[in-house]
């Protein structure tokens, strides 16, 4: 897919901002585990929070390839950052952007968009993953409140963000049809967190536990009507496809760079490593499944901004790019051999931040169920 100047403008800034201010973080983000404020501050500063959201809300104006094209060049260099910038974007503030009404959004989209708060979502629990519809959480009204008790697990950004969007049941006996959709905001009572994951990468991401123990939310904190929550949720991990899919690809180019850099300065027995068959075997494997995932990703978000169906080819592009991203990132460490699987090069932070790419926002399986669907019919 050949983009147009300006996508390639804007790719070349935030290729730019990516080099020179969040590559030479991501080493000490993974090793200390520290959250990337400072990065935050700055992309903030630089428009990056809400690049498809209209101006009127804070946010850039653009559209999902100009998103696209800047979380693949952050997660390039930096798994850790280019995740909270597809959470925050794709799974905060997005919910809020298609199903909130105007005060809804005034109040927490305009500030999310601009970057003023963080916003996260919560739907993974303890029981109820990959099975979204088996959800625990309840939400029961009470007069003009709504009284929440559950437990979220694996919430990216969860105990960092300040607006946060989770799903909970009103009716279990309803399955999906009784989940809504709601915001609780950082400091209400009866909300409060567990604990942080420890995790195989992405150090600098946090990944929290949420507690509700009869937490009380105003009625108007619901999104939509009673009931929407499945919808909601489905429409949001739909668009959090191509954000992931863009994220493993970007964590997949980083590798190819990484290894075409080491096979050019380094020798083994020797000889240049780039002149050794087998190197230049797998580079080329690599840049073709890269630019494959790449033409997927680019697609997928191309006809959401169009207007036209895209579930399949967003489903496709999550499930390819974060299947090669994750062979990459192997093939780069065998190219680096045994320095490969130290922290003298980024290889080895590559294979783990990738791994959640195949787990995150719908496993590999189920991205294939849903392509399989699309093909088949429902």
């Amino acid at each position: 897919m050949i983009l147009d100047e300006k996508h390639e403008e804007f790719r070349a800034r935030i290729r730019d901002f990516a080099t020179r201010e969040v590559e030479p973080r991501s080493r000490e983000l993974d090793r200390k585990g520290e959250f990337p404020w400072d990065l935050v501050k700055r992309m903030r500063e630089l428009g990056l929070l809400a690049i498809y959201v209209p101006k009127e809300y804070g946010g850039a104006g653009l559209d999902t390839l100009y998103y696209s094209i800047a979380v693949e060049e952050i997660g390039r260099v930096c798994g850790s950052t280019g995740i909270f910038l597809a959470a925050h974007s794709s799974l905060g503030v997005f919910p809020v952007y298609y199903a909130g009404n105007e005060a809804q959004k005034k109040k927490w989209l305009v500030p999310m968009a601009k970057g003023e708060k963080i916003g996260s979502f919560g739907l993974t629990e303890p029981d109820a993953g990959s099975d979204a519809a088996a959800t625990k959480t309840t939400a029961i009204q009470e007069g003009d409140e709504y009284v929440v008790n559950g437990v979220k697990r694996f919430i990216t950004s969860g105990s960092v963000a300040d607006v946060i969007v989770f799903t909970a049941t009103q009716d279990p006996s309803k399955g999906y049809h009784g989940i809504s959709a709601f915001v609780v905001e950082k400091g209400t009572p009866g909300f409060t967190y567990g604990k942080d994951e420890e995790k195989l990468g992405l150090h600098g991401s946090i990944t929290s536990e949420l507690l509700f123990e009869d937490c009380r939310i105003p009625k108007g904190n619901i999104l939509g009507k009673e009931g929407d929550g499945f919808k909601i949720f489905m429409e949001t991990l739909d668009g959090g496809r191509i954000s992931i899919g863009a994220l493993a690809l970007g964590i997949a180019q980083g590798a190819l760079d990484a290894s075409v850099e080491f096979a050019k300065r380094n020798k083994r027995a020797g000889k240049p490593i780039y002149k050794a068959q087998s190197t230049q075997s797998m580079i080329a494997e690599m840049a073709t499944e890269v630019e494959a995932a790449r033409l997927l990703v680019y697609q997928a978000a191309a006809l959401k901004d169009a207007g036209l169906p895209y579930l399949k080819e967003a489903a496709m592009a999550k499930y390819y790019a974060s299947t090669i991203g994750m062979k990459a990132a192997s093939m780069a460490i065998e190219i680096h051999g045994m320095l490969g699987i130290t922290d003298m090069y980024p290889v080895e932070r590559f294979i783990r931040d990738e791994k959640l790419m195949e787990i995150g926002e719908g496993t590999s399986e189920i991205q294939k169920i849903v392509i399989a669907r699309q093909i088949l019919g429902k």
